[in-house]
């Protein structure tokens, strides 16, 4: 999957309806779908968000696949927690599998669960994140009183992931200058696992650095948690308000017929 942090500031950059929204109201926007997301229970209104996320995909024109494989990127990450509440939910056992693990019915219905809130609630921050440069959305945060605390630790992470995926890249030339290619199957496993050990121990050790260094390059300026950052000033068109109140539209019609036992 060759996805990187250029590649998303570059999807990120595209012309299209959903990307002229204002930012402030494309993290409004996910943020609705993420907490009404973990709040239904019911399938039948996760995939109605889903759908809904996708028709703002495509009207985005970011490539299905490109989109495809960046949740696939992140979903192992909660995915495994999915993957085993079968085993450790009690409930109604449907099958007894060896060394005494069970599979129970409602463990099953649960996983489901999770794992339909997790694709909705990913598809929704990786729409986010493809419509809306990194530096927009820690604005956005800012102008909708975010704490600034958090807004801050935000917009130092987007500065300085370009700078540790560069020395990522350096360290991976140099390495490949040097005739090491992780998937050669001429040297052996734990050879190559041991430099990949190598790599992000290097990794960690230069952003430990970085971090000092800007860390006391920011006392030598006097910093005092009080700084005062630029925020660009945007009216929030019609279209923008038309979007959020469609989208509270779709979550109270689906809250209304989930109530009235339509679904």
């Amino acid at each position: 999957m060759n996805i990187t942090i250029d590649k998303i500031e570059q999807e990120s950059w595209k012309d299209s309806i959903i990307h002229s929204l204002d930012a402030r109201i494309k993290l409004i926007l996910t943020i609705l779908i993420i907490v009404y997301t973990v709040y239904t229970t019911d399938f039948f209104v996760l995939l109605l968000l889903e759908i809904y996320v996708i028709i703002l995909l495509l009207l985005s024109k970011i490539s299905i696949s490109y989109f495809v494989k960046r949740i696939l990127m992140i979903l192992p990450f909660g995915g495994f927690i999915a993957i085993f509440q079968p085993f450790i939910k009690e409930g109604l056992i449907l099958y007894t599998l060896p060394f005494g693990l069970t599979v129970s019915y409602e463990g099953i219905l649960f996983g489901t669960l999770l794992f339909s809130r997790l694709i909705v609630c990913l598809s929704a921050i990786v729409l986010l994140s493809s419509v809306t440069p990194l530096d927009s959305i820690v604005n956005s945060m800012r102008k909708l009183g975010f704490p600034k605390e958090m807004a801050m630790i935000l917009s130092m992470t987007v500065r300085y992931l370009f700078v540790f995926f560069d020395e990522l890249k350096n360290i991976r030339t140099s390495q490949k200058s040097r005739c090491f290619n992780i998937g050669s199957k001429k040297t052996s496993y734990s050879w190559r696992l041991k430099q990949i050990a190598y790599t992000i121990m290097m990794l960690f050790l230069k952003s430990f650095e970085k971090g000092e260094t800007v860390y006391y390059s920011m006392l030598a300026r006097a910093y005092n948690g009080e700084a005062i950052s630029y925020k660009e000033e945007s009216p929030i068109m019609k279209v923008d308000y038309g979007i959020i109140v469609l989208t509270l539209i779709i979550i109270f019609s689906s809250e209304i017929i989930r109530f009235n036992g339509f679904i």
